[in-house]
């Protein structure tokens, strides 16, 4: 039988209470290093538990940028000054009309939308054009060009535009004769490439000025970018619809469109005009570009909205989903050299 510890029994027992003592006192402190362990132990994993938990509040007001369908407008890319502002005079320069009268501006109207500021483009014998101006703003983000995207790459587009009949009526050849024939402009070209005017210079200098013709900072990419306050419940819900009425399977990316091709009218008829194939527009500062479609038949955006789900969609929308829904595309208005991109009010 066990006897209880004392003072007196270890005098009268050493060696028996020395052999009791020795294993009952190591038992005691391991009992108490496993409670400690397990304290801590459960600590851990409740803090894990604790980080590992959705925020709620947080991931409903904020975005997650990588996940939405729609990317913000990237900055302009870094361009030498030089070249940079030789396209931006040649951009406003009469002289790559074969008449003398147009300029790049003259269609492309910087100081508004980068298109024709609301008005149809008239054609030279002052019949309408077949497609609609597009803006020039962005175009640079687009996977081809035109309304047919019938070309690939920027430097071809000018050439095209110069040589066509209903634009500029000349060629690179007659444009670059009176450049060389002006002392200022060849020393300019030489400050900027080392050589007088010619095709490679000529083009490069409009192409890497139109690839500045970016539009960041829109009300929408703030809010891409974390900013939680750059919208509105109504320009969320709008933009909510959008999305689950399909429309962002079309246009998406970084210019909310321009990057595949699409049949128009696929459930009635959209517009009276062919092609039935077109490159699927940008929606980048759509609230300032009226007129709409290809054929610049629908002037208002509302209008546009309702077309648009009823023939490519099969869907007829409330006043209340219009007004949605346009409340959203008005958030995609960007800046250009920091100040908004206007067009004519509708």
């Amino acid at each position: 039988m066990m006897r209880p510890w004392s003072p007196a029994l270890c005098r009268r027992y050493p060696s028996e209470i020395s052999f009791m003592r020795e294993p009952v006192v190591p038992a005691i402190l391991r009992t108490r290093c496993w409670s400690l362990w397990m304290f801590l132990l459960l600590v851990l994993l409740a803090a894990g538990a604790a980080a590992q938990a959705p925020n709620t509040q947080t991931s409903d007001a904020r975005p997650l940028a990588d996940q939405e369908p729609i990317t913000p407008i990237p900055p302009p890319p870094p361009a030498d000054p030089e070249k940079l502002g030789l396209g931006e005079r040649l951009f406003g320069d009469p002289r790559l009309s074969g008449d003398g009268k147009l300029a790049c501006m003259s269609c492309h109207d910087l100081r508004t939308n980068g298109a024709s500021a609301g008005r149809r483009t008239a054609a030279h014998d002052g019949s309408k054009p077949p497609f609609d101006t597009l803006t020039v703003f962005n175009a640079a983000l687009n996977f081809r060009l035109n309304w047919e995207g019938n070309f690939r790459a920027l430097g071809a587009h000018v050439e095209s535009s110069l040589e066509n009949p209903t634009n500029m009526r000349t060629s690179v050849d007659e444009v670059l004769a009176k450049l060389n024939a002006d002392p200022e402009m060849v020393k300019q070209f030489r400050a900027a490439y080392g050589r007088a005017p010619d095709r490679t210079s000529f083009l490069d200098a409009l192409v890497t000025f139109e690839k500045s013709l970016l539009t960041p900072g829109s009300r929408f990419d703030r809010w891409l970018g974390g900013d939680v306050s750059a919208l509105s419940v109504k320009e969320l819900d709008g933009y909510e619809l959008f999305k689950s009425l399909g429309c962002s399977s079309c246009h998406q990316g970084a210019n909310v469109g321009g990057n595949l091709f699409e049949r128009q009218g696929i459930f009635r008829p959209l517009t009276s005009a062919k092609p039935e194939i077109v490159r699927v527009p940008s929606l980048r500062n759509i609230a300032t570009t009226s007129p709409y479609f290809h054929d610049g038949s629908t002037p208002k955006l509302d209008d546009a909205v309702r077309k648009m789900a009823a023939a490519q969609l099969d869907r007829t929308l409330s006043d209340q989903q219009v007004e949605s829904i346009v409340a959203f595309l008005q958030t995609l208005t960007g800046n250009y050299r920091g100040v908004p991109v206007v067009g004519t009010p509708q």
